[in-house]
């Protein structure tokens, strides 16, 4: 008997060696990212282990606005960032500090991301569609942030000129926000987790969705060369959110129906890990799934409209188009 108990407790213990043994073995990678939706196939790889299957030991690091992910992935306290274009990233990437690698979130028409939402007292006096914003005061993040854009689109697609409009640059989403909600500006652009709670409780107006008036390819995944230096880092970790993708494609974003999506014994496992990383309960969520493709392409094209556009704002430097910026042995084009 004790021979038995002798023998299972050594195979108990290779097994607990081999286990340590494969642990440090996995890669080790940093993600910067934000807590919004629009990145759930990254929550889903690192929650259902796809990171650790394609031998990566992943850390997440969580930012609120999309210009500092640029950042922390040039200076290398992330290796990867998984968030919106910018002009800060484009200015970056068009120094070769920076490099696009697949893509993320977009706007596209019956996936409500980024909504257009107008404060109580705009509303009342007559703010009450996307074309009504020349004129007023609107917050965004950052000058040449993704919201920025959008709202540069909305100004071509309806006639008006940018700087008709009072673009009000607040650093965060929770500061937009709150300016909203606190009538010190008159509209604002903001994410449909970030806006939701100022909806639900009387705090702001919904004007319309981005994605309905001027889809694009909003987010996309991106290194440093160093980073880009280690080939199987970063085939691994794009191996891992292509499966992730491709999952939350096929299980959410297929099942969704009027910019929603259903909670039933197929979704709620996703939709709950979303929820676990974004903080907001699966109710909220099921109204926040961004379009992903689910190869993870990269809508190459509109990158390069967007990269013109910024460069003739004068908010990117010019001298670099797309192709300087896109590691082309990484990127899906569509």
């Amino acid at each position: 008997m004790k021979y038995f108990v002798r023998l299972a407790l050594a195979g108990l213990l290779a097994l607990t060696a081999s286990g340590i043994a494969r642990a440090d073995e996995l890669s080790k990678a940093k993600i910067g990212v934000l807590r919004l939706s629009s990145s759930a196939p990254v929550f889903i790889a690192q929650d259902k282990g796809y990171f650790r299957e394609a031998g990566l030991d992943v850390e997440l690091k969580f930012f609120d606005a999309a210009q500092p992910i640029a950042v922390a992935t040039t200076s290398g306290d992330v290796d990867f960032g998984v968030t919106a274009f910018t002009a800060g990233l484009y200015n970056l990437a068009g120094k070769g500090t920076l490099k696009v690698i697949g893509g993320m979130s977009r706007e596209k028409a019956g996936y409500p991301l980024i909504g257009y939402f107008a404060s109580n007292n705009a509303y009342a006096a007559g703010l009450k569609t996307p074309k009504d914003l020349a004129g007023k005061r609107v917050a965004v993040t950052q000058v040449g942030s993704s919201f920025h854009y959008s709202l540069g689109l909305l100004a071509d697609k309806y006639g008006f000129k940018l700087s008709d409009v009072k673009v009000v640059p607040l650093q965060s989403l929770s500061n937009a926000a709150a300016a909203l909600k606190g009538e010190t500006v008159d509209a604002a652009l903001l994410p449909v987790s970030t806006a939701r709670p100022l909806m639900e409780t009387g705090g702001a107006k919904l004007l319309g969705w981005v994605g309905d008036e001027t889809p694009w390819q909003l987010g996309a995944v991106f290194a440093s060369p160093k980073t880009l230096a280690n080939k199987p880092l970063v085939t691994k970790l794009l191996a891992a959110l292509v499966k992730a993708d491709r999952e939350y494609h096929d299980v959410i974003l297929a099942a969704m129906k009027d910019g929603k999506a259903p909670i039933n014994e197929k979704t709620k496992p996703l939709l709950d890990i979303i929820a676990k990383y974004t903080h907001l309960p699966v109710e909220q969520v099921v109204g926040n799934c961004a379009y992903i493709d689910p190869d993870g392409k990269l809508d190459v094209k509109n990158v390069a409209n967007q990269i013109s556009w910024l460069q003739e704002q004068g908010f990117v430097d010019k001298g670099f188009d797309a192709d300087s910026i896109i590691a082309k042995e990484y990127v899906k084009p569509d």
